[in-house]
């Protein structure tokens, strides 16, 4: 197993070339924001402008100097290419300019565009260079689905990794971090170097050696556990700003010891669809755990959920926020007794308001079929932004205990946290942070104020000849699911594929079901039916073919069209509710038309859908009326306000989780783990 080159002291400030300013504007790590509090405004103004878009004639010469540097390589032997490859990575180090910075990045992007035409019989297109491009400034680039993002993360990987970075190239998932670096190790091997994949079910003397290849694709939470682990086995504490570039100039490769840490250093990241990644996911704090004796009696949580079911809201409770409550008073007395053999501790006013506001949460907040499923006569959590099952992780605080009762099935033990990190304070120890995605527009704002990651919109290669067909709102759910079963009936008559997007495990079920009703094949995806995911999704492209995916299940695999499909008229998608976030819409619809191709969408969508909860009567009345020009005006304000206050919510609460991770490692030291 060959281990990563010891970067250099200087061949490694060609990586801090062109972000080192960047890194100086970085939050500090322990927590606190530097400067006074007029800088720190100052600074956030940049994160409400709009994201930059590259222009079309700078994409165009970037690409034709490229091309023209080239054309003087193709009739070189590959050791040649491989050693002016080096050559210029060299020179750069001589003259101290960063990757991006300097002019003979042109030459750098030559070689590795000849290699990848040689080892993957693909030449980028020209929004592939610029795309990679801007990750080697610490930028996030948005390219629509479909552009060859995994090409583009391949790219300044290798140009990084060149340079004696450590890299690591992060997935939303173990499918998506294998398939990549399956499709882009040819590359590197091309020019000397090696990359590694981490997996799940990998020992950690296997991730050990995975981590020192030159390039390593995981997943990001597979990345998280793995930098607690070596925090909570005492490899040192978080190094300052100072102390990780004095790591950057000096370390070198990792000794082959037990007690070297998982993680050898924290250079280079790329973070495939980083808008799931950084924002969706980072609502959730990673954290390590351990069976502990229970808080709470089975007794006690018996109560807990009798006394929640017994409640009623606007009455002795009022919901708050998408997931908070709050006791209204009376509340406790129209409880039940207590168990008589329950600690004396539980008898105060205090730990039972405590207890009783988690029942409620339990009962109330989280729904079957959408945030869990239960599988195996087992709780197994919903991941909400993929629509996949989180295989062993549980909630905290007694919540996964109090819906075990809820559900009737057997109690697990009690957890104790030995360590908890959120990914926004993770991600922001990296020297250089740059990111993928489709939809980082919308995101914009909180990716600068969180992790100082700019947004830069790259267009597409080719227009997109998507169709944006009416939206339909109806009064009834059961009405909604026989529109869309009728529209996707019709587009796959017409022999285009269909994609049903649905928000839960339930309403996919209820899409099949009717389906089924009508006797039409279809695929149903979702955390009940996930083990072959890209499978089915690879398959979704065949002529009259209709799959109902949850929330994106899938994501990250292209739905590849079959000349039929495209004669047909291309991908026919249909999104049966509106989510909170306007960006997984986006996500959904992207699917659609990608590269240039034909294809449409739709929205299919009732007035009682959980999105319009918070509206009044009559406005949800005026968005089922007969189709006109007021009821369409009415639904576009209604999902315009809806999103925008579920998104302010979510916002919060992703700031509070920041807030509250920064003060328990202020105060404890990541739990006296020192993390």
């Amino acid at each position: 197993m060959a281990a990563t080159a010891s970067p250099d002291p200087t061949l490694a400030r060609t990586l801090a070339g062109s972000s080192f300013r960047r890194a100086d504007t970085l939050r500090d790590e322990r927590g606190a924001e530097p400067g006074h509090k007029v800088e720190q405004f100052l600074r956030s103004l940049s994160g409400w402008l709009p994201p930059a878009r590259e222009g079309g004639r700078s994409i165009a010469s970037f690409n034709k100097a490229i091309v023209d540097s080239a054309a003087r390589l193709r009739e070189l032997p590959d050791e040649e290419i491989a050693q002016s490859f080096r050559t210029e990575l060299q020179a750069m180090k001589a003259s101290g300019a960063g990757l991006r910075d300097s002019p003979r990045v042109v030459a750098v992007f030559a070689c590795i565009g000849e290699a990848s035409r040689r080892t993957l019989g693909m030449w980028p297109h020209p929004v592939q260079f610029t795309g990679a491009s801007v990750l080697l400034s610490g930028c996030l680039a948005e390219m629509q689905t479909g552009e060859g993002k995994t090409l583009v993360a391949g790219l300044a990987a290798t140009a990084m990794a060149g340079s004696g970075a450590v890299v690591h190239v992060i997935s939303t998932n173990d499918y998506l971090a294998r398939r990549d670096y399956e499709e882009m190790r040819p590359l590197f091997e091309f020019f000397g170097m090696t990359g590694a994949c981490i997996q799940g079910e990998m020992e950690p003397d296997e991730r050990r050696g995975a981590y020192r290849h030159s390039i390593c694709y995981l997943s990001g939470k597979e990345l998280v556990f793995d930098y607690m682990k070596d925090r909570l086995a005492g490899h040192g504490t978080m190094p300052t700003r100072v102390a990780q570039v004095r790591q950057l100039w000096t370390s070198g490769s990792a000794a082959d010891s037990n007690g070297e840490p998982l993680i050898p250093a924290l250079h280079f990241a790329i973070v495939d669809e980083a808008d799931s990644v950084l924002i969706d996911e980072a609502r959730t704090p990673m954290i390590i755990s351990r069976e502990a004796p229970g808080l709470y009696e089975p007794e006690l949580l018996q109560w807990a959920i009798a006394a929640a079911r017994s409640l009623l809201q606007g009455q002795h409770f009022r919901l708050v926020g998408a997931r908070e409550l709050e006791l209204l008073p009376g509340a406790l007395e129209a409880c039940p007794s207590l168990p008589e053999n329950i600690r004396p501790v539980w008898r105060s006013t205090q730990w039972r308001t405590l207890l009783l506001r988690q029942a409620l949460t339990a009962v109330h907040l989280f729904l079957k079929d959408q945030h869990y499923i239960l599988s195996e006569n087992k709780v197994q959590i919903v991941d909400e932004s993929t629509g996949r099952v989180m295989p062993d992780r549980s909630w905290e605080q007694g919540l996964h205990q109090l819906i075990e009762v809820k559900e009737g099935v057997e109690i697990t033990q009690g957890r104790e946290t030995m360590a908890r990190m959120t990914f926004q304070r993770f991600f922001r120890r990296y020297f250089l942070l740059a990111g993928l995605t489709g939809t980082g527009a919308e995101a914009s704002r909180e990716l600068w104020s969180v992790y100082r990651l700019k947004v830069r919109r790259i267009p597409p290669n080719r227009d997109s000849q998507r169709i944006r067909l009416a939206d339909r709102c109806v009064a009834s759910s059961a009405e909604k699911w026989r529109l869309v079963a009728e529209d996707a009936c019709a587009a796959a008559a017409r022999g285009q594929p269909v994609l049903v997007g649905t928000r839960s495990v339930e309403a996919s079920e209820q899409v099949g079901a009717e389906l089924a009703r009508r006797g039409v094949e279809h695929v149903v995806l979702n955390a009940r039916q996930d083990a072959d995911e890209a499978g089915i999704v690879r398959e979704a492209g065949q002529p009259g073919r209709i799959t109902v995916a949850t929330n994106m299940a899938g994501r990250g695999t292209d739905i590849k069209l079959k000349a039929q499909a495209r004669a047909a008229g291309g991908l026919h998608v249909i999104l049966s509710e509106f989510h909170e976030s306007p960006r997984v819409d986006r996500q959904l619809f992207g699917r659609s038309g990608r590269q240039g191709e034909a294809g449409s969408v739709c929205a299919v969508i009732c007035s009682e859908d959980p999105l319009f909860a918070s509206l009044p009567a009559w406005w949800r009345r005026a968005m089922s009326w007969r189709t006109g020009s007021l009821q369409r005006q009415a639904v576009r304000l209604a999902v315009l306000w809806s999103q925008s206050q579920a998104e302010r919510r979510a916002y919060k609460g992703r700031m509070h989780t920041l807030r509250q991770d920064r003060e328990l490692n202020r105060l404890i030291g990541f739990a006296g783990s020192g993390i």
